[in-house]
């Protein structure tokens, strides 16, 4: 029980950064969601370290990892509302920005990924 309370409260931590960096970033004058992007990237750089720490030595303990990784990282990245958005480009045609979106978020999310385990390795 106390994991699913790490997680839970972990998320939601996540989901209301994400909501307000949506807020302030995410441009419904252009439609480009940068939000979402630098969410998803802060938050493979985040796993990354995280993670990074875990393995190195046992840095964190199985409940940290649980509340930063599952639940904080889980709660902040976002594929449903990333899905969604590329969803609306190509409805709306856009397909240029549907490429570099969907290509510049999966190169840039696996790289932050890369570089917060290439950090803590360090």
């Amino acid at each position: 029980m106390k994991q699913l309370l790490l997680v839970f409260v972990g998320g939601g931590f996540g989901s209301v950064l994400r909501f307000i960096i949506g807020k302030y970033l995410n441009s419904p004058g252009t439609g480009i969601p940068y939000g979402t992007f630098v969410a998803n990237i802060l938050g493979s750089l985040l796993i990354g370290i995280i993670l990074g720490l875990a393995f190195k030595n046992n840095t964190l303990s199985q409940n940290q990892v649980l509340f930063l990784a599952t639940g904080f990282c889980g709660g902040f990245t976002t594929f449903s509302t990333f899905a969604y958005e590329n969803h609306v480009f190509l409805k709306s045609g856009d397909f240029m920005s549907f490429a570099i979106y969907t290509i510049a978020s999966f190169v840039v999310g696996f790289l932050a990924v890369f570089l917060g385990m290439y950090l803590v390795k360090s």
